[in-house]
């Protein structure tokens, strides 16, 4: 409230206060309004006093409408597990959140997209699950029966690159029938594509417990994937595995008994070892900040975290923390590289934390 404000709202308690001095002692309670254009404060008749999150972390932020979090009056323990490709996301936030004062322990945890909520819905050990894909009806009903309702907030948007060996020489673009060839009957390269040589194929793959390959298999294999299953793709939940995997498998030109790797996964591991990896384009489109903007790179795909009522109301730094998080991700998601979510997806979550949290 401006200083003015203030002064109009403490001007009219105390001619309040005499008007009920010289008026009868009913009990009765008076209510005084400011005017229409200035802000109003009212206060609810509780037992004990209250403190809002918003009156704790003071302004509100212009875009989400979500009170602007300090970390320095933030107490408590926060546990996140999930998303291998949320996490550098959720790592870079909380960092943030830590050098701006917090002195809790938050723990991310990087167990696949499938994982997480199984760990947040089933077992109910964490306070926050991350996912690179939508949950599922199955899953929401696994937490409602443990009441954990979820509640979504979109927090960006990832693209999946599709990798191979800074070393090879001739795979530049694929379509997605060449893609879905190339992770299942395909064993040299020429069957993928007769103009490319026919070096043997080793791929790498997310594990199937990673939103990353539910991803990767909806798009590719219409949902079904026993293809990839049945291709002897090398399987792992850590990215760095799977990046060691495909840019240490470098193909030699001129000689056919060399293997040529190809691997993905999310846009940021790739983006962290471009020395060493080429991320092809598919149908003609490289991935890049304009293209999945614009809708145009087949592979791209939204980020979420997933939290409860329940876990908010009991532990107020889960929301906190949340909301600390739909503020600022803009300020880090480019540097983890990763792409920002529509404004219009962060309002969207945004409004779902906000009768939790104050806002």
């Amino acid at each position: 409230m401006k200083s003015r404000t203030k002064r109009l709202v403490g001007l009219l308690a105390v001619i309040a206060l005499v008007l009920a001095a010289c008026g009868d002692d009913t009990g009765d309670t008076t209510t005084t309004a400011a005017p229409a254009d200035e802000e109003t404060t009212t206060t609810a008749a509780v037992e004990g006093p209250t403190t809002t999150a918003a009156e704790a972390g003071g302004d509100m932020d212009p875009v989400t409408g979500l009170p602007v979090i300090d970390p320095l009056e933030v107490t408590g323990d926060i546990v996140t597990a999930g998303s291998s490709t949320v996490f550098p996301l959720s790592e870079a936030v909380a960092a943030l959140f830590e050098d701006e004062g917090y002195g809790g322990q938050i723990t991310i945890d990087s167990i696949g997209s499938g994982a997480g909520i199984e760990r947040f819905c089933v077992a109910g050990e964490s306070d926050i699950a991350n996912a690179s894909r939508p949950i599922e009806a199955e899953e929401v009903t696994q937490c409602e029966s443990i009441d954990r309702a979820p509640i979504e907030f979109r927090v960006g948007t990832d693209a999946l690159a599709i990798t191979v060996s800074s070393t090879n020489y001739f795979v530049e673009n694929l379509t997605l029938a060449e893609l879905a060839l190339a992770f299942s009957t395909a064993t040299t390269w020429d069957e993928v594509n007769p103009e490319f040589p026919a070096h043997p194929i080793a791929r790498f793959s997310p594990g199937t417990d990673s939103g990353t390959f539910d991803y990767f298999v909806e798009e590719v294999f219409e949902e079904d994937p026993e293809p990839l299953l049945n291709s002897g793709a090398q399987l792992s939940e850590d990215d760095n595995i799977l990046v060691q995997g495909v840019s240490g498998d470098g193909c030699t030109e001129g000689d056919l008994a060399t293997s040529c790797a190809i691997g993905y996964f999310g846009y940021a591991y790739f983006a962290e070892n471009e020395d060493v990896l080429l991320a092809t384009s598919i149908e003609g489109v490289a991935p890049s900040a304009e293209s999945v903007d614009a809708n145009e790179y087949p592979l791209s795909r939204p980020l979420f975290m997933y939290s409860a009522a329940p876990i908010i109301e009991e532990k107020p730094q889960v929301g906190q923390f949340i909301a600390f998080y739909l503020n600022r991700v803009g300020e880090v998601i480019a540097e983890v590289g990763y792409f920002p979510a529509p404004e219009e997806a962060i309002v969207e979550a945004a409004g779902h934390l906000a009768p939790l949290v104050g806002g």
